[in-house]
């Protein structure tokens, strides 16, 4: 059986208790430790939660603990992916009835509140029991019913008002933001953080791609693995500062076609200025990623996605290392069907529409000039 784990920084060290106990039954239980891994670093259980819970719900784990300082926010958090059905506990009854009565797929622990001692006797007693089914299963399809309902109409306006704004805070992408950022970085080397920021980002940037299954022979047997289906895919980087981000995309999807947008910012209006366009015939039949590696004013981005529309793309998404708040509501409010994919929301722009603190002109420094 595997377990997702999850914890903030208050939860941390009964996580590590638990997963130890787990562990040693390792005859029973597999374990997947979604962090976080300190307990001196403050997060945001949020984070964390949502990554155990989200295990749960793509069934890449039969069961999640979360743990945070009460167990409250955990518990919140879990209830809020579709699917899950966290439960508080904070004792044995309570631990029981809630795998039996609720089927409980979730247990939230308050670190602050339980010794690890009756900690590891709920986790044993809520792993142990049942569910009873026959009227409780009658009560939790009416939960099902109505979550199911409210989901598709909160998708449908989702889909039809806003497009989201992704904050891609992987620890590896926030270290090379970092080192992005600092002006001793040279050139050689601020170019390699672009394709290495830009192919981390890929992994959440095409999490939606589907999956068809199909049969190979292994050296041992048959057997069936999963494929990209079909999905056609471009890359169109917004010149010349996208250019960065281009090689470090195409190493993990190597057979997407690239076009390109060519635009500046005219520094005394600051508004886009269109000098070239070329893209795939078939745009209107592939899922787009345009990027772009600063989102400032939002101009160019803005103009970029408009242009592709203008020739039938539909499926666009906009792909930035850093983003200011006024970019990402002035697309948004042009493109509010478009996603964004981002490795940082930074504070403002300033006077000269640069974003702070930001990482200075990204073409000047990916080329090295001025």
């Amino acid at each position: 059986m595997k377990i997702a784990l999850g914890a903030d920084h208050a939860g941390f060290d009964l996580k590590e208790e638990i997963k130890k106990h787990l562990e040693g039954q390792s005859d029973k239980y597999k374990i997947l430790d979604y962090g976080t891994f300190s307990a001196e670093q403050s997060v945001d259980y949020p984070d964390w939660g949502l990554k155990a819970a989200n295990a749960v719900k793509e069934g890449n784990a039969q069961f999640a603990i979360l743990f945070c300082g009460t167990g409250i926010g955990m518990s919140i958090v879990a209830n809020k992916v579709k699917g899950i059905r966290c439960a508080l506990c904070h004792d044995h009854f309570t631990a029981a009835m809630s795998r039996r009565h609720n089927n409980a797929n979730v247990l939230a622990l308050g670190s602050r509140v339980l010794g690890s001692g009756i900690a590891k006797e709920i986790v044993d007693t809520w792993l142990a029991e049942q569910f009873e089914e026959g009227r409780h299963g009658k009560r939790l399809e009416k939960i099902d019913s109505y979550e199911t309902l409210h989901a598709e109409e909160h998708f449908k306006k989702e889909s039809a008002d806003s497009g989201r704004t992704v904050v891609i805070d992987h620890p590896l992408v926030r270290h090379k933001i970092g080192l992005m950022r600092d002006k001793n970085t040279s050139s050689k080397d601020f170019r390699d953080l672009v394709q290495e920021v830009a192919g981390l980002m890929v992994y959440e940037i095409t999490r939606q791609l589907p999956l068809e299954e199909v049969e190979i022979e292994t050296p041992l047997e048959k057997t069936r693995i999963c494929t990209l289906s079909g999905k056609k895919l471009a890359i169109v980087p917004v010149l010349r500062a996208g250019l960065g981000m281009v090689e470090g995309i195409l190493k993990l999807v190597p057979n997407a076609k690239v076009g390109h947008i060519g635009l500046y910012r005219d520094p005394k209006t600051l508004q886009p200025v269109d000098y070239y366009c070329k893209l795939p015939k078939d745009i209107s039949d592939r899922d787009i990623f345009v990027v772009d590696p600063m989102l400032a004013t939002g101009g160019s981005a803005v103009a970029a996605v408009s242009h592709i529309k203008k020739v039938g793309g539909k499926r666009i998404s906009l792909v930035s290392l850093l983003a200011a708040p006024e970019g990402i509501e002035k697309f948004h409010e042009v493109h509010p069907d478009v996603d964004i994919y981002t490795a940082a929301v930074d504070s403002h722009l300033n006077d000269h529409g640069y974003i702070v603190p930001g990482l200075g002109d990204a073409g000047d420094r990916l080329f090295g000039t001025k």
